[in-house]
């Protein structure tokens, strides 16, 4: 605070002489009314700390920002318990290789193999050296990798969980102390999955730089924000949103209040998530999905829990085989942790929703494949 306020006694007469002036100009027409904003904000990225700056905002509201930073430093949500009795109900393993062997029992006769891809078993039994994969087929331990399902679980909301902008840290990051510098390794880092209040907004290099703390920036592909949207038309009930720029889902009640927001995994680029307004088709309390036999990209994911089919074959799920949560990852489908999507799955049936609505939008493009935000 010492150096705000020697900063504020440097720059007094040169404030002073700016207000009059850009007054003057107002009074006479030739200035818009919003050109305060705008040649504050200019200055102040190019001098943040000089001139009537401090982090790269105008001294007057960053010293208003810092009361309103110290009253509230986290937001105002309740961070779900992780759902234990789902997230350890089973044991997921990963076959690690190609045509890996099943046999009818331990140490027994091959039976058949699986086929090469991205593919996912529950364990049914186990003894050592073996796993059963099925009713009638094992395998060997050494050609499987024990899954831990992500722990990650979304925000309970209240009414004043959204007094500012809401988002999550998506990668671990030093903060820095004005829009586009370096971040600076002296500070504690902010870790992923952090909820994280928006103070400010500055944009550098056509990047938005978010404040988040005192002297505390952090560029936009390092964040996952709620942005809110309006019910479509013809949608009733509880509803749910996805926003597939940010990667996040929101859930609204009857009344259009946001009562539940997490992190998802959205379709890649190849298998994008169509965006349009959907009503689920069917839910199911587990599925296998599969798909592409015989292709490189064959995939087999055994007891996929929590699934509201939405648009097809797509639907919201649970994903016990990855924790990329704010990254778009899946094949088209919108996928959430275990404990969300139980959550979510609950919810939407104790309200007397057995069809709840889901709508995909998107609040901005991506600019390459090389975008994540």
């Amino acid at each position: 605070m010492k150096t705000i306020v020697n900063t504020m006694t440097r720059s007094k007469l040169w404030l002073v002489g700016l207000m009059a002036s850009l007054l003057m100009l107002l009074a006479m027409g030739l200035v818009p009314t919003y050109a305060q904003e705008n040649l504050a904000s200019t200055a102040c990225l190019e001098t943040p700390f000089d001139n009537g700056c401090h982090a790269g905002l105008p001294i007057a509201q960053y010293t208003r920002l810092l009361d309103e930073m110290a009253l509230n430093p986290t937001p105002n949500v309740d961070q779900v318990p992780v759902n234990e009795d789902e997230v350890y109900r089973f044991s997921f393993r990963r076959l690690n290789k190609a045509g890996v062997v099943t046999y009818d029992t331990p140490n027994g006769n091959p039976i058949g193999n699986v086929a090469a891809g991205f593919t996912f078993v529950t364990t049914l039994e186990y003894q050592p050296g073996w796993v059963k994969i099925s009713t009638t087929e094992w395998v060997q331990e050494g050609d499987t990798t024990i899954v831990q399902p992500s722990l990650y679980s979304g925000l309970e909301l209240n009414s004043a969980s959204l007094q500012y902008e809401l988002a999550w840290m998506l990668l671990p990051e030093y903060p820095a102390p004005y829009p586009g510098a370096e971040g600076d390794r002296e500070r504690p880092r902010l870790e992923r999955y952090t909820p994280i209040n928006i103070f400010a907004t500055a944009e550098v290099d056509g990047w938005r730089w978010y404040l988040v703390a005192p002297e505390t920036w952090i560029k936009q592909t390092s964040i996952g924000k709620v942005v809110l949207s309006e019910r479509p038309e013809g949608v009733k009930g509880r509803w749910v949103s996805v926003d597939l720029y940010e990667q996040v889902l929101v859930a609204y009640d009857e009344a259009d209040n946001p009562v539940y927001t997490t992190l998802v995994s959205s379709g890649l680029e190849q298998w994008s998530t169509e965006e349009g307004t959907f009503q689920t088709w069917t839910r199911l309390r587990a599925d296998a999905m599969n798909g592409a036999e015989g292709r490189s990209d064959f995939y087999s994911l055994d007891f996929v829990p929590w699934v509201l089919y939405f648009d097809g074959s797509y639907a919201l799920h649970g994903a016990y085989w990855h924790d990329r949560f704010g990254y778009r990852s899946s094949r088209g489908c919108v996928n959430l942790s275990i404990t969300d999507s139980a959550w979510i799955y609950d919810w939407t049936l104790e309200g007397g929703y057995e069809l709840p609505w889901v709508h995909i939008f998107s609040s901005d493009e991506y600019r390459s494949p090389e975008d994540v935000r």
